[in-house]
């Protein structure tokens, strides 16, 4: 299965990527059908995040799932935001694939790891989030070849709105108290 064989190339990429190791770009298809695979990789474990999730919660009904399925959607919206506000405090105008592509991946890791930790030990999130902070400033530093700052700002503002959108949302359509 090519799908599967891409996810453990992913693996290995992210691994090199961390430890600098020359060589991760190949790991990864810079190209509209390797971004089309991270997307497919993200979905397929978002429904089985949600599968997992509903051992503790039950099955969600048709319009739950729909919603849950578009609040993981705007995770990749998190990371689109980041990266496009990042190029443009910047000016960069190099090509958004090398970054994009594993930073789909480092999503894939967030959600599969995060399901499990939500269920298990719900209070060790923060460290998750630390542990993606910086995943995307390695990216941000080899992908992007951007300064430590940039890629330091490109990563607290990334996991700032994958992690602030979905709690602002749910103020949102919250009723305000008559006065």
């Amino acid at each position: 299965m090519k799908i599967f064989t891409a996810l453990r190339q992913a693996i290995y990429g992210w691994i090199m990527l961390l430890r600098s190791e020359p060589g991760w770009q190949e790991r990864f298809r810079f190209t509209a059908s390797g971004l089309v695979t991270a997307l497919v990789l993200f979905y397929l474990f978002a429904f089985l995040a949600v599968v997992l999730a509903s051992l503790d919660y039950g099955v969600p009904g048709p319009q739950e799932f729909v919603a849950t399925m578009v609040l993981q959607s705007l995770w990749l919206v998190a990371l689109v935001a980041g990266l496009y506000g990042t190029r443009f405090a910047v000016r960069d105008k190099s090509p958004i694939l090398p970054i994009l592509v594993p930073g789909v991946y480092a999503l894939v890791f967030y959600l599969v790891v995060g399901a499990l930790v939500s269920l298990v030990l719900g209070f060790l999130l923060p460290l998750l989030w630390l542990a993606l902070v910086w995943m995307l400033f390695r990216l941000g530093r080899l992908g992007g070849g951007w300064t430590i700052g940039v890629s330091f700002a490109f990563a607290i503002l990334t996991v700032l709105l994958l992690v602030g959108l979905p709690y602002a949302l749910y103020i949102i359509p919250a009723p305000t108290p008559a006065a």
